[in-house]
C-alpha cells in the first residue's frame, strides 16, 4: 500500500478521496492548498500525489513546476481538474505529471489510474549532478584486494508472542479486508476508551478528520458515545 498526498481546495473532494483511498488500504495525507502541500512534501516524500489544478493561492501546474525546479518531483503526480483544457494537460505532462484525471472522477478510473502509476518506476529528480572524473592511477601502488570472510551466524529475532494481546485474536487465515476491519475495530475501540469517547481527542490521536472518523466508526459498527447505564 502507498502513502498518498491529496491536494484539493474542496473539502468534499478531499474527504471523498480520503475515504476511498483509506478503504483501499493506503495511508492518506490531505492538503487544501499549495502551502500545505509544500509542507507535507518537505516533511516526508509521498509515494503518490493527487494534485488539483485550480486552487486559490497557487495553481497545481505552478506547484508542479516549482517541485520540478527544486528537484522535489521524485514521486508520481496525478493532476486533477474539471475545467482544464487539453493544452493544460499536455503542459502538466511535459513538466513531469504521471497522468491526468478529469472531474468528476469515477471510482473505477481513479483506482485503475493509481494502480497503473504506482506500478511504474519512480521518477528521478530533475537535479543535475556532475560526475567527478576518476583520478589517475599510480602504477607503483597495488590495488587493494578483498579477502573472503566466512559468514557468521546472525541471531534471529524471535517472533513476538501476541497470544495474550488483543491483536492475537485476529485470525490470519481470512481475507485481508476482513482482517483489516477487525484490526481497525480494536484500534478505534482502544482509542475511544483511552480518550473517554472524546471525538476531538480521538480525531487528534488517529490523525483522521472528524467527518471521516464518524463515517469509519459507523462503518465498523462502533458506538460513538459512551452508553449510559440504566438507573435502578
Amino acid at each position: 500500500m502507498a502513502r498518498i498526498l491529496v491536494v484539493d481546495d474542496e473539502i468534499g473532494i478531499r474527504e471523498l478521496l480520503s475515504e476511498i483511498l483509506y478503504d483501499e488500504g493506503h495511508t492518506v495525507e490531505l492538503a487544501e492548498n499549495a502551502a500545505e502541500a509544500r509542507a507535507a512534501r518537505l516533511r516526508r516524500r509521498p509515494d503518490l500525489v493527487l494534485l488539483d489544478i485550480w486552487m486559490p493561492d497557487t495553481d497545481g501546474v505552478s506547484l508542479l513546476k516549482e517541485w520540478a525546479s527544486q528537484g522535489l518531483l521524485d514521486m508520481p503526480v496525478i493532476m486533477m481538474s474539471g475545467h482544464a483544457t487539453v493544452d493544460t494537460a499536455v503542459e502538466a505532462t511535459r513538466i513531469g505529471a504521471a497522468d491526468f484525471l478529469e472531474k468528476p472522477i469515477t471510482l473505477q478510473k481513479l483506482l485503475k489510474t493509481i494502480q497503473t502509476v504506482l506500478a511504474r518506476p519512480a521518477p528521478t529528480s530533475n537535479l543535475v549532478t556532475t560526475a567527478r572524473p576518476p583520478e589517475p592511477r599510480d602504477p607503483n601502488v597495488q590495488p587493494l584486494t578483498t579477502v573472503p570472510v566466512p559468514e557468521m551466524d546472525q541471531p534471529v529475532a524471535p517472533i513476538p508472542d501476541t497470544s495474550n494481546s488483543l491483536l492475537g485474536s485476529i485470525a490470519l487465515d481470512q481475507p485481508l479486508r476482513d482482517a483489516r476491519d477487525e484490526f481497525e475495530r480494536i484500534y478505534f475501540q482502544y482509542h475511544l476508551g483511552r480518550e473517554n469517547h472524546s471525538m476531538t481527542r480521538v480525531s487528534e490521536k488517529t490523525g483522521l478528520e472528524r467527518t471521516h472518523l464518524y463515517r469509519k466508526l459507523k462503518q465498523l459498527g462502533i458506538e460513538t458515545s459512551r452508553r449510559k447505564s440504566s438507573s435502578s
